[in-house]
């Protein structure tokens, strides 16, 4: 029994915004049996009024009576804890009205993500309103930022490929094992990282037995890479990451190549990894490669390393849920750290199998 479950003291309550997507359809999922929160609020602006487990059959059993509210400001900023799974820039306009009235805010969107707001401008499109409150919050990858989120308030969670590329890359930067500029970051996702909204590179019949490239040159992941890694040399970082779209609900694979420094070895690479995450339980450092099934709703991250000295290159890969790791699990676990909860409480450390 976990030591939350026989605890006198009342859960933390938690709203949900932006609950109708597959992001938050997972939140749901894992807050359901989460011992220390309670759910109070989910909102879905295009499905008001109707019942989270019409959209949601999966959830009937936990939420059988839970019904889709649209966003209130005072009743939010009652809560505890409330969860964000918005578009671009819906967060930048909602959570600066809560920032400063209570709650934990966990952002599940790339709004508070980069440092930089001109960034913004480059890769998203669009100005972004509040760069004011950037450094408000705390990069939520736990593993490799654990100072941010013990100082902070809030939390911006991290995009699903930037956690794969970042857990791999981070720690050989760091060593001064790899090079930092001249990356090449080459990932696959499944489909449900595409959103709930249709598409038509997402249909069945568009993405059954194909795997597609996207987003060429442009991807909005690449700056938070780099600017994680960039602050891993103690500078600048380049990136060049190509995402595919491969036929499967869940999952990322990241693939990345660099150009190890001096003579450095397989076994040395291998070695920076498993010291680096020797106490951290949702990353398990291998000899061999891992694949998305590996992870699969989990939020574990596995990852492994070589080096060629054939081509002169190093192979870093990493496999997570990019709905787990990268996304609703991170968030879970990142608001388990600032309610002072274990890391672990409510997420699975193994994947599905079969």
């Amino acid at each position: 029994m976990s030591p939350l479950e026989s605890s006198p003291v009342a859960p933390l309550t938690v709203g949900l915004l932006g609950a109708s997507g597959f992001t938050g359809a997972e939140l749901l999922r894992l807050l359901a049996v989460h011992p220390g929160f309670s759910l109070e609020v989910a909102t879905g602006d295009t499905q008001v009024g109707r019942r989270v487990a019409e959209l949601h059959p999966g959830l009937s059993g936990a939420y059988p009576d839970l019904i889709f509210a649209p966003v209130d400001i005072d009743r939010l900023a009652g809560l505890d804890v409330v969860f964000a799974c918005l578009p671009h820039g819906s967060s930048q306009e909602i959570l600066a009205q809560l920032v400063d009235r209570g709650p934990h805010l966990i952002d599940l969107g790339a709004d508070f993500r980069l440092n930089d707001p001109g960034l913004y401008d480059e890769w998203y499109g669009a100005t972004h309103t509040r760069p004011d409150l950037l450094d408000r919050f705390a990069y939520g990858l736990p593993e490799l930022f654990a100072d941010e989120l013990s100082d902070r308030q809030h939390v911006a969670v991290p995009g699903c490929y930037p956690t794969a590329a970042t857990l791999g890359l981070m720690p050989l930067v760091a060593a001064g094992q790899i090079e930092p500029t001249g990356i090449i970051v080459d990932a696959a996702s499944g489909l449900s990282g595409a959103g709930r909204s249709p598409k038509e590179n997402t249909t069945f019949c568009a993405a059954d037995e194909n795997f597609s490239a996207y987003g060429l040159l442009t991807h909005r992941h690449t700056p938070e890479i780099e600017q994680s890694v960039g602050l891993a040399a103690g500078g600048t970082a380049s990136v060049l990451f190509t995402p595919h779209l491969a036929p499967m609900s869940r999952g990322i694979l990241s693939t990345s190549y660099a150009t190890p420094v001096d003579s450095v070895t397989t076994d040395e690479l291998l070695d920076s990894l498993a010291k680096t995450y020797s106490d951290r339980p949702f990353v398990v450092v291998r000899d061999d490669p891992p694949g998305t099934k590996d992870t699969l709703g989990s939020n574990a991250a596995h990852v492994t390393a070589r080096v060629d000295p054939r081509t002169g290159h190093a192979i870093v890969i990493c496999a997570i849920d990019n709905l787990g790791k990268g996304a609703s699990g991170q968030a879970l676990q990142c608001a388990n750290l600032l309610a002072g909860f274990p890391e672990t409480v409510g997420l699975s450390t193994v994947g599905v199998t079969p």
